[in-house]
């Protein structure tokens, strides 16, 4: 029940932050799917459906990390289905990939601002089969500042939340 508030809360935080242009509260698509929730909202560029989740550990424990989110979107209008993306509070190193481990595949994410995605489009479907698969993924990526960071997931329902996106926007 708890990590179901926390999910319902970071998606209605997305929605009133400055950290994605939503035009309206999402909303939520069912029930979390145990550490990951789904949700979808429309937008002037159409519908948006997506899986989300928080990590359970955030290193180094001592720094402000701000709001930190794994995102599975689809964004139908514009032919985008299942883009996974990375999302932290404050601003990553250019240059310098996000490395996403699931259970020891690795793949890279180039970075800006502070968000990160997929460098090979072709791998993000390789990506969420691993992650369908997974039970852990550690993302480890560096500040604009130099601060080496890391954070773990949980894929614990990430299919099904997947899979109930998917359908949003349908």
């Amino acid at each position: 029940m708890m990590q179901a508030r926390t999910l319902v809360t970071a998606g209605l935080f997305l929605a009133l932050s400055g950290a994605a242009a939503f035009a309206q509260a999402p909303t939520p698509l069912g029930e979390p799917t145990r550490d990951w929730a789904a949700f979808t909202h429309s937008s002037g560029g159409g519908k948006v459906c997506f899986a989300l989740t928080r990590p359970k550990v955030m290193a180094p424990s001592d720094r402000n990390h701000g709001e930190v989110f794994f995102f599975v979107s689809t964004r139908k209008a514009e032919g985008v289905a299942n883009e996974p993306s990375f999302q932290v509070g404050y601003p990553l190193k250019e240059g310098t990939p996000a490395v996403v481990d699931v259970d020891g595949k690795t793949f890279n994410m180039f970075t800006k601002g502070d968000g990160a995605w997929v460098e090979n489009a072709a791998t993000e479907q390789q990506l969420i089969a691993a992650m369908r698969a997974g039970r852990k993924m550690v993302i480890k990526a560096q500040s604009a500042r130099g601060t080496g960071t890391s954070y773990e997931f949980s894929l614990a329902g990430v299919s099904a939340a997947i899979d109930m996106a998917a359908r949003g926007c349908r």
